[in-house]
């Protein structure tokens, strides 16, 4: 049976989603999806202009993949509903990740707002990705919310730092029974495979990519890397022991008796 990812009445074959930030050149963005074989692409409303088609972002994603509008820049619930619905209004449809953000220096997000906008644009009909600080209570009040997914940050935006708040999503993907999806601060593919071994739903990664030397052959790594890790989560890792454990017998040698 193929392994899917169910997720906003979709059927997803990749577990990669890609950020659309940071690069040299929007023209290298056809290449890169196709090189990472993500199928969901999320894009910031004000890159969007639908009046200029080289500044457009939006003309660059292939469009058979489905593109999800972020809400960054918003400082608040009410910000982060306006823009979704610029967003939808565009002709971006209707899914969205919710970014509220008021803090300069870290740019962690505002979990309290973030549980606001989602309940206000779930009741709207839009597939609501919202991005938060991992915390056990926050997710089940998202779920409860109407989010479609919840995604965690694995260490700030940006940052390339990796799994850094391993522990709280290994707890959220044992307690909560929507896709968990890590967001922000993975800088490596090893790291996209590690969250995927966890059972993360899947990973979005932007900085990675986008400032790599070689975009493309960084985006095609991280494809296999998540569909690395996902496979060895299906597999079930043997258990961790902290003695050694011999794979052969250590009796029965030539001159035993």
């Amino acid at each position: 049976m193929q392994d899917l990812l169910r997720l906003g009445g979709k059927e997803l074959t990749s577990r990669l989603f890609l950020g659309t930030g940071k690069y040299s050149s929007n023209k290298v963005i056809p290449a890169v999806v196709a090189a990472s074989g993500a199928q969901v692409v999320t894009v910031a409303l004000r890159r969007v202009d639908t009046a200029f088609e080289e500044e457009n972002i939006v003309s660059y994603i292939p469009k058979d993949c489905i593109l999800m509008p972020n809400t960054s820049g918003a400082r608040n619930a009410e910000e982060a509903i306006r823009i979704a619905r610029l967003a939808r209004a565009a002709g971006c449809g209707n899914w969205v990740k919710i970014e509220v953000i008021s803090d300069n220096r870290y740019l962690l997000p505002d979990n309290i707002e973030t549980i606001k906008a989602t309940e206000v644009l779930a009741a709207e009909g839009f597939v609501v990705l919202p991005y938060t600080s991992p915390d056990l209570m926050v997710a089940k009040r998202l779920a409860s919310a109407g989010a479609a997914a919840v995604m965690p940050l694995g260490a700030p935006i940006g940052s390339n730092r990796g799994l850094k708040t391993k522990e709280l999503i290994r707890i959220m993907i044992e307690e909560i029974s929507l896709p968990i999806i890590v967001d922000a601060g993975i800088g490596r593919p090893s790291e996209a495979a590690e969250a995927m071994e966890m059972g993360a739903a899947a990973v979005l990664v932007n900085t990675a990519v986008a400032t790599a030397d070689d975009p493309v052959a960084m985006a095609r790594a991280f494809g296999m890397a998540v569909a690395a890790g996902r496979t060895a989560y299906l597999a079930g890792p043997s258990a961790v022991r902290s003695f050694a454990e011999a794979s052969s017998p250590l009796t029965g040698f030539l001159r035993d008796e």
